[in-house]
């Protein structure tokens, strides 16, 4: 079994190690330009009298200095690529370290609505997608985060195997995060995919052959040129010619490079990810599907996306005044590259959005992977069917520290419900939590904290952070009767595990009581599956009256003076309150 933090450590020198070295590289690279530069002009500076040698040497000058700049290029992206992986190694080490609360919260995601994004420290500060995420594209964050919140149960072991499969490629999870670290995203694949099936081509046909006849015409004319056939200024005529014909469609062009100069960088960077998923093996159904998803007609995704990508590059080269002038005088070069633009997106608008989602799910399950890497003495639910609901063997919460976690059996089983009591901080919430936990984490197909699990798949939803909503002008007591209505509602189309924590508590005391005994035996009437928190103990009665209500307790001792808690599950009701106790301590009494 692989030693996360040892991995983590043994790249974090490795490629710190490559940053210097391609670092030096990059200086190097740097030098040779200056002198090619310096040397090309030099040379054409003093041979610019006799034109057969200038411009031969000028050319040779030209294309050693475009080598080494795309060199150069090359280099400087690998040097960013590396940087970003030494990034992923500090972040996952101080992650482990218990540093993580300056990563994103996902607060966007909790949604009162839900079955229990809001209840169960699933987004938030400290919380587990805080902790677990490592998405890089905000797609790929949606992606996961759906996942988090779909309540789904179906396909489970097939979830199970493509993650344990990630898992097993810490390597190439990485170099897949770094290389989508360095997108810089201005618009959202949303956008674009959206703007692509909406344009609208405005080139006609002719501009197919238009362009490389007007270029084969340039040739022969600068050759006639030189050899002294024709004046010079035949040239200056040709340029015109073809300034004029480009500024036909200068305004069109000008709006289409105003968009594609928004997109480029996205496109050639998911050429890049893209690439990564075809020159993978997978094993895992999941997962193969997903590569066949990128193919079309045996064209890899990758080669596509990178071929638009350079047509995108060639047409932003109008930025530069030269190429603007000489390169549409000269060769029609806006109208060659939007053509070919045009043709790109005829053929390919409509798969685009399947190839991005590919991106963006392999990113979300990356992070599914990586959570796995991270926890190896997790284990992942063994699926099965009968009677049994959840029968794990030492289940903590997640997001404890191993040494601070206490663990409990538990062992429920369908349309049974536990009462469980307590005193306060005696575990109670984060024994809930903890069940809460397992249950999404199971159906996402995430191992779970405990050393053994079976599991029989159900919808989780809950009632545990009732607030009051000005915005509605809604009191508390409102807020939680909407709450358990939506939780009746639920169950009258499909079955839940439900788990509550200390309902009704925007009433009095007696009054709670009674709606509670209500409201439980109103779930065991309807078969339901769940555990209920309360400080109530006459809620426990109900064990007496209906056979598939279990009391269970968290228990607090006061031994000389001070009070202690073993955050144990134990069968039966609560006998030690501490209220009173813990007011008279802290002098507040």
């Amino acid at each position: 079994m692989q030693n996360p933090n040892t991995f983590y450590t043994e790249q974090l020198k490795k490629h710190q190690l490559e940053v210097k070295t391609i670092f030096k590289q990059l200086t190097g690279l740097s030098f040779a330009r200056l002198f090619v530069f310096l040397a090309t002009s030099i040379g054409v500076y003093f041979s610019f009298s006799t034109l057969q040698i200038a411009i031969p040497l000028g050319l040779v000058g030209v294309v050693g200095f475009i080598y080494l700049l795309s060199r150069y290029t090359d280099v400087k992206y690998q040097y960013n690529l590396k940087k970003a992986l030494v990034v992923i190694n500090e972040e996952e080490l101080k992650i482990a370290s218990g540093d993580f609360h300056d990563r994103n919260e996902g607060l966007a995601f909790l949604n009162p609505n839900h079955a229990y994004s809001l209840d169960i420290d699933l987004f938030g500060k400290g919380s587990f997608f805080q902790y677990m995420n490592r998405t890089v594209t905000q797609e790929g964050t949606n992606t996961l985060v759906n996942a988090l919140t779909a309540n789904g149960i179906e396909s489970i072991v097939t979830r199970q195997e493509s993650i344990k499969e990630l898992a097993q490629k810490p390597e190439w999870r990485q170099q897949f995060l770094g290389i989508a670290s360095l997108i810089e995203i201005e618009t959202s694949t949303k956008q674009i995919t959206d703007w692509l099936k909406k344009y609208q081509p405005f080139l006609p046909k002719a501009i197919a052959w238009l362009p490389l006849t007007f270029t084969i015409g340039s040739l022969i004319i600068l050759g006639l040129g030189v050899f002294e056939v024709i004046s010079y200024l035949f040239l200056g005529y040709w340029l015109l010619t073809g300034l004029g014909i480009t500024g036909l469609y200068l305004k069109k062009v000008n709006s289409l490079a105003s968009n594609t100069d928004k997109i480029k960088d996205t496109f050639r960077q998911y050429a890049a990810l893209l690439n990564q998923i075809e020159n993978e093996t997978f094993t895992s159904k999941l997962l193969k599907n997903k590569q066949l998803d990128i193919q079309q007609e045996h064209k890899k995704a990758s080669a596509i996306f990178s071929k638009f990508s350079k047509h995108l590059d060639a047409l932003d080269n109008r930025n530069n005044f030269v190429s603007a002038i000489f390169g549409n005088g000269y060769f029609l070069s806006d109208l060659k590259n939007t053509y070919k633009i045009e043709q790109w997106i005829a053929l390919h608008k409509n798969t685009v959005t399947n190839w991005f989602e590919v991106v963006s799910f392999f990113d979300a399950y990356i992070s599914l992977g990586n959570y796995t890497f991270n926890h190896p003495d997790y284990v992942f639910p063994e699926i099965v069917e009968g009677n049994t609901i959840i029968k794990s063997k030492d289940l903590g919460h997640p997001l404890l520290a191993k040494t601070k976690r206490i663990a409990s059996d538990l062992l429920i089983d369908d349309q049974q419900f536990f009462i469980v009591t307590g005193a306060n901080m005696a575990g109670k919430s984060t024994f809930l939590r903890t069940v809460s936990l397992h249950i999404v984490m199971a159906n996402v197909g995430l191992p779970v904290c405990a050393t053994s699990s079976q599991y029989h798949p159900v919808k989780l939803i809950t009632s545990m952070r009732t607030s009051d909503s000005l915005t509605d002008d809604s009191s508390y007591f409102f807020s939680e009767l909407t709450r358990l209505k939506f939780i009746v509602d639920a169950l009258e189309k499909e079955s839940y595990f439900i788990i509550l924590d200390e309902i009704l508590k925007g009433t009095n005391s007696t009054d709670k009581a009674i709606g509670s005994r209500k409201f439980v035996e109103k779930l065991v009437s309807k078969n339901a599956t769940g555990i209920i928190a309360t400080h109530d103990l006459s809620l426990c009665e109900i064990e007496k009256e209906l056979d598939d209500v279990k009391n269970y307790y968290f228990d607090a001792q006061i031994i000389n003076d001070e009070l202690f808690f073993d955050y144990k599950l134990k069968q039966g009701i609560c006998q030690n309150m501490n209220a009173s106790f813990l007011l008279k301590k802290m002098e507040i009494v």
